[in-house]
């Protein structure tokens, strides 16, 4: 019979790293996909400066790498590639690789993160980190004193400009319509807001750039045409984000958005399967809540395991 594992943990961010720490540490000899993107978003993040213990700061690359460093410690085992299949219908579960291999095992996490929605702007992706953005949270500091514009118009976008009107001296709000989508005490909040201004019937078109990073957001009216540009120091993407949960089919409950649903804050209605990280968390998406439900994830597989041993 194939090998079966104890435990296989989808996705490689802050989440599955931490739950690859603490299954690894528990004996549990747990394998860990990479996926396309290892380490997740925070491989795109040029200075992390709120994860504790870090006082000066760290690179996302390199916090990823140090916590890759520590998972490998204590003898996780890494596999590259991308999951394309999951069948959770029986146990022992099924893993299926974009190789064609496939995993059986007892437990899985799934720890897979949320991709930012971006808007496809030629150098949006060379710019991510010099002056785009899409987590106000993770990068509002840097932008003290200085002019940010945000795109959208529903509440992820009026909470990334009200967030970000705590640093800046200007925000701007890039919105397609004459009107906003978010809810009315969102909007009540922002509109008030002498710091916020929202820009109507406009969409950026192109992203203007030196050596330093960005400078100007070219914008074009949707109702005239006319075209104009704006400096700016900062653009953030307020436009939300996708859980990447394709590879589940529907099997596991997702809410509205896509989220995975969780109760006992990362069960899935699957016995033996949990979700961390930013895929079942469309509120705080912080590496170190991501992180911190990774830990919860992990002890629960390892008390699943004892309990069903």
């Amino acid at each position: 019979m194939a090998n079966i594992r104890n435990c296989v943990i989808i996705g490689t961010g802050p989440s599955g790293l931490t739950a690859a720490i603490y299954t690894s540490r528990a004996n549990l000899n747990p394998l860990i996909i990479a996926g396309l993107q290892p380490g997740g978003q925070l491989t795109t993040t040029t200075e992390v400066e709120n994860f504790p213990g870090f006082p000066e700061g760290i690179s996302g690359p390199e916090l990823m790498e140090n916590m890759r460093k520590q998972a490998a410690r204590f003898n996780t085992e890494f596999k590259d590639g991308r999951v394309v299949n999951a069948d959770l219908s029986k146990k022992p579960f099924t893993i299926t690789l974009e190789s064609g291999e496939t995993i059986l095992t007892k437990t899985v996490i799934i720890s897979t993160g949320a991709s930012a929605k971006y808007m496809g702007l030629k150098n949006e992706q060379a710019l991510i980190g010099k002056g785009v953005s899409a987590c106000a949270t993770c990068d509002g500091f840097f932008y003290r004193n200085k002019i940010v514009h945000v795109v959208g118009g529903g509440d992820t976008a009026l909470e990334e400009a009200g967030f970000l009107s705590k640093f800046a001296s200007k925000v701007y709000i890039l919105h397609r319509r004459g009107e906003l989508r978010a809810s009315k005490a969102m909007q009540d909040h922002a509109l008030k807001n002498p710091k916020i201004e929202v820009i109507w019937n406009s969409v950026p078109i192109e992203l203007l750039s030196d050596n330093s990073g960005l400078t100007a957001v070219k914008i074009q009216n949707v109702l005239t045409g006319e075209e104009s540009i704006r400096k700016t120091d900062g653009f953030f993407l307020g436009i939300g984000h996708t859980p990447n949960t394709h590879f589940l089919g529907k099997q596991i409950e997702l809410d509205q958005q896509g989220f995975i649903k969780t109760h006992n804050d990362v069960e899935t209605n699957i016995e033996g399967v949990f979700a961390c990280g930013d895929v079942q968390d469309p509120t705080y998406r912080q590496a170190i809540s991501a992180a911190g439900s990774g830990c919860q994830a992990a002890i629960r597989a390892e008390r699943f395991l004892a309990e069903h041993s």
